[in-house]
Order: structure tokens, then C-alpha cells, then sequence
């Protein structure tokens, strides 16, 4: 609740919108999609007039592919994009194939092993496309003016049609990219380099004579190449051209062709130029994430060097990090479970910013090293451990709290095959039960009536338990003792964003309970059993 004076008498009323967030881009909207979800109200204001309809951050990698699959818009981006295509590095009258990525086949515990190639406007057009079906429009053409911080809400000033407006939230969420208008607002210092000197124009152009089953490298002399790299669904190809310090760095269509021309020969056809932009490698980091009720997401909190497809990816997983903590707290939760989300993804961003700069640096060398993608870019061995919101100290072989959980080839009791990420997917929390005795012993524990859920998942190497109000699956192929690391009783708590609050082989009733206290809302209530040894 907070004051506002109408005609000089003090009047009491609940803010405007829960979450404002600035900026309609792949980061802001994964948030604003997670929030809606669960019920919590939203606004997307964007300055731009219209979404952005170009390639730009056009690899999504595996975790967020399966951060899309339980938002619900995997589908669409599986169906917008494909996987990389060979390199084909280009030397004189000779074209060499190289693998720069390595497709790999879906596994039990990896789904979606596989960097997708897809333009970014189609990722986003996804998301907005899912946004809308929660009943949120982007509100495009109004930008960000100012805010003012109250006790329980902020107080912001947005702009749009020639007039200003202000809006009341409890909380507001920055994702309006490297040079963002509330990052700028709040003094937060974006730590980092800009190297003016090197330049690169990026381009969507309309290309035939080239190969669309190669992602093509022309390397020159002292780093200065040019790419091209097929879209999917289109006849356009991303064209990278690393300028000279002689280069006239215009985005002129003509200019860009001819730049093209002269760096690749005239056998290729060059048609529609769909966007242009000129890129200086940026890499930095704003010094905190948080300032009250203001938070940073994606490029407004991190910027990276184009290589290894990560500044998008770690946007989408800041947002998707924030957006359940965010909507706890707003259920009731403690107000420290918001500090975590700088805790846990900073040092995410610090390690991308890290490795994106290096394989940038690597950039038309001829160094397969330098070249190569691999698991770490994939982002699933990103891991919390040790973190704030680690419950225990317990491990399993694979297993420690704070990891990603893994899928599992599981079936129900009748037979009838199922996926672990489909029992998880909806944004609650789980207690997954290996080999307990929950059927014959059942304890009891506490949960909140508000915010997430609480959800139990019993997998049993041979038979499903039949147990209300718990899930009962079968281990027959062995599929999640390996992945998972088990071969006796144990329990895991997994987190709404797929992350593993904490491993116990004991007293699981416990685990739930320190969990309920940090992490949930509300007033309490009994519910599911949790049962057995591990109660």
C-alpha cells in the first residue's frame, strides 16, 4: 500500500502493476512471461516503435532451449530456426570444411544437445507471441523518463505520443540493453572496455551463389575477415565484415555491397539489405544488479563480444533466475531471496563475459582452437553451488545443490512412457523421491498456500508408488540413477528454475522446511506426504 494526495486529501491505494518491465527485447519478455504465468500483473513498455526484425544473437543455445520448453515456446522457436551448418573457411581458390560446432544426439538427461541457429526477431516474436496469450501487449513506442523510489513501491515516468505519464510498481525490471536509460538512472557503473578501433558491420542481406550448407569465413591478415552465415527459412544470410582502420564504416546499402564484393569477389549475388548495424566489441558489467526495487537483466547488465552466442542466452537466464523470485516475494516470501539473483547470475555473467572475449579474440584466425564451440558454451554446467539458496551440503556421483537438474526417460506405473522436464515443467517447486519408502511411512510437511507450489515426484527403480497427491513413476531403464547420480534412498528439491536446491540421503522433511522458510510465501498449510526414511 502506499499515499497518494488527490485534490489535498491523503488517499490509500495498491500500486498500478506488480512488475514494470523496460524493454521488449528476448530478456525483458522472458521475465514478463514467467511473471504473467503465475499470475502477478505486468507491463512491457519498449521505445522502440516496433519489435526488432533482425539476426543479430542468432544461436540459442541448450539451456535455454529447455528455459523456452517449460514457457512454452519452444515449439515455435524449434520450428523458426535449424542447427549450424558446416564452416566452410575459404582460402584462395580453396574451400575447407570445419565443424565449429559439434551436433551431438539427444541423450536422457540432455534433451536439446544442440546450439539452434535463429534470427533474433524470431526468438522474440515467440516470446511476444506468448506473452500476448497471458494477456500482455508490449507497449511499444514509450520510453523510460525517470524513477523515484518509495518505501513499498517505485514511482516511474514514461513517455509516449508527446505526453507523459506515471506509473506505480512495486518493482521494476531494466532489460533496455547495453545503454540502458534505468541502469543510467540509478548511477550503476557498467564496468568494461569499448574498443573504438575495431569495428564490424553486421548486415541481413538477400545472398545467392553461396552455399547455403556452409556458415562461410573469408580470413585475412591480421584478424580482418569477412562471414556469412545462412538464416534459416529465408534467402538471407548474416553477413559479418571486420573493417580496417581505412574502412569507411557507412551502413549505406551500396557501401555494404560493395564492401561484400571486394572482400569475396563478384560471383555472388547480392539482393535486400533487411537490417544493418555497426558493432565496436563492448564488454562489460554493471557493478550491481539490484538498487532497491530496481533490477537489472541482460544487456542493461552485461554486454559481450559477438562469439559463442552467450549475451542473449545469459539474458534469458538472468530473467528467467529473477522472474520466480520476484513473483515469491511478491506472494510473501522474504525479501532476501531477491538479493540471491545478483548472487547467483553475476558471476555467471562474469564467466561468459570471460569466455565470449576470449573466442572473439580468436575471430579470423585460422586457429581451430580458437574456432571450436563446445560444452561450455551450451550452458548447461553453469551451476550455483555453494550459492545462497544452497539447502545442503550432500552430493550425489553427479550431483551437488545448485546444479541443473537433468531430464530422465522415465514411465507411470502402467506402463506409458514420460519426461522428468514434463513432470517439472509449470514453474513449482519439486521434491523428487528416489527408492524412498513414501508409500508405506508417509510424513508430513508445510508448505505455502501462495506462490509456487510444492509438487512430489516419486521414482522407484522398479514400480510407481500410488500415493494422493504424489507422482508415481518407474526407473526401469536405470535412465535417472545414472543421470542423477543414485543408487540408495534419496531425495532432491528442485527450484521453479530447474536448479537443484538441495540433495539429501536423510531427513528430506527437513530440507523442505529450511526451503519454506527462505524461499516461499504466505501463511503455511499442511500438505503432500514426503514419507518414509526420508521424512
Amino acid at each position: 500500500m502506499f499515499d497518494r494526495r488527490m485534490d489535498g486529501i491523503l488517499m490509500t491505494s495498491l500500486p498500478d502493476v506488480d512488475v514494470l518491465v523496460v524493454g521488449a527485447g528476448p530478456s525483458g519478455t522472458t521475465l514478463a512471461v514467467d511473471l504473467a504465468r503465475r499470475g502477478h500483473t505486468v507491463r512491457v513498455v519498449d521505445r522502440a516503435e516496433a519489435a526488432f526484425d533482425g539476426s543479430r544473437a542468432k544461436g540459442v543455445q541448450p539451456r535455454t532451449l529447455e528455459v523456452f520448453g517449460d514457457l512454452g515456446v519452444l515449439s515455435d522457436v524449434v520450428e523458426g530456426g535449424d542447427t549450424y551448418p558446416l564452416m566452410g573457411i575459404h582460402l584462395g581458390p580453396l574451400t575447407i570444411p570445419f565443424r565449429m560446432i559439434k551436433n551431438s544426439t539427444p541423450s536422457d538427461a540432455i534433451p536439446h544437445p544442440n546450439t539452434w541457429l535463429i534470427p533474433q526477431s524470431r526468438t522474440v516474436d515467440a516470446l511476444h507471441r506468448r506473452l500476448a496469450e497471458a494477456g500482455v501487449e508490449v507497449e511499444s513506442g514509450t520510453e523510460f523518463r525517470s524513477l523515484s523510489h518509495h518505501e513499498d513501491h517505485v514511482r516511474v515516468v514514461l513517455h509516449r505520443d508527446g505526453a507523459d505519464s506515471a506509473v506505480h510498481a512495486r518493482y521494476l525490471v531494466g532489460a533496455d540493453g547495453g545503454s540502458s536509460a534505468v541502469r543510467r538512472s540509478q548511477d550503476i557503473m557498467f564496468e568494461g572496455t569499448t574498443d573504438e578501433a575495431d569495428r564490424m558491420i553486421i548486415a541481413d542481406v538477400d545472398t545467392r551463389g553461396l552455399s547455403r550448407r556452409r556458415w562461410h569465413i573469408w580470413p585475412a591478415l591480421g584478424g580482418r575477415f569477412t562471414g556469412a552465415c545462412p538464416l534459416p527459412n529465408s534467402e538471407a544470410f548474416q553477413w559479418m565484415i571486420r573493417l580496417r582502420e581505412s574502412d569507411e564504416p557507412s551502413l549505406d546499402h551500396d557501401r555494404v555491397v560493395s564492401l561484400i564484393r571486394e572482400r569475396v569477389g563478384r560471383s555472388v549475388s547480392l539482393g535486400d539489405i533487411h537490417w544493418t548495424s555497426l558493432f565496436r566489441p563492448n564488454i562489460r558489467l554493471a557493478q550491481r544488479y539490484r538498487q532497491g526495487r530496481v533490477f537489472l537483466v541482460g544487456d542493461a547488465a552485461h554486454v559481450h563480444p559477438p562469439a559463442g552466442a552467450q549475451g542473449l542466452n545469459t539474458g534469458v537466464q538472468d530473467a528467467y533466475n529473477l522472474g520466480w523470485k520476484l513473483a515469491q516475494v511478491l506472494d510473501g516470501a522474504p525479501d532476501e531471496l531477491l538479493d540471491s539473483y545478483e548472487n547467483e547470475r553475476r558471476p555467471i555473467a562474469a564467466h561468459v563475459l570471460g569466455l565470449s572475449s576470449a573466442k572473439y579474440r580468436g575471430i579470423g584466425t585460422l586457429d581451430p582452437k580458437a574456432a571450436k564451440r563446445g560444452d561450455d558454451e551450451k550452458q548447461l554446467l553453469l551451476t550455483y553451488r555453494n550459492g545462497p539458496l544452497c539447502l545442503t551440503s550432500e552430493a550425489t556421483t553427479t550431483l551437488h545443490a545448485g546444479d541443473r537438474a537433468p531430464d530422465a526417460s522415465l514411465t507411470y506405473a502402467d506402463g506409458s512412457p514420460v519426461r522428468l522436464f514434463d513432470l517439472l515443467r509449470g514453474g513449482d517447486f519439486t521434491l523428487i523421491t528416489y527408492a524412498s519408502s513414501i508409500d508405506r511411512a508417509p510424513g508430513t510437511s508445510r508448505w505455502s498456500a501462495t506462490g509456487a507450489g510444492l509438487r512430489v515426484v516419486a521414482v522407484d527403480p522398479v514400480r510407481g508408488v500410488d500415493v494422493p497427491g504424489i507422482t508415481g513413476v518407474r526407473d526401469v531403464g536405470g535412465n535417472f540413477a545414472t543421470s542423477y547420480g543414485v543408487s540408495r534412498e534419496t531425495a532432491f528439491l528442485v527450484r521453479p528454475d530447474g536448479y537443484l536446491a538441495g540433495v539429501t540421503t536423510g531427513d528430506a522433511a527437513s530440507m523442505v522446511e529450511s526451503a519454506r522458510r527462505r524461499m516461499a510465501g504466505g501463511e503455511d498449510e499442511a500438505v503432500r506426504p514426503l514419507g518414509g526414511a526420508l521424512s
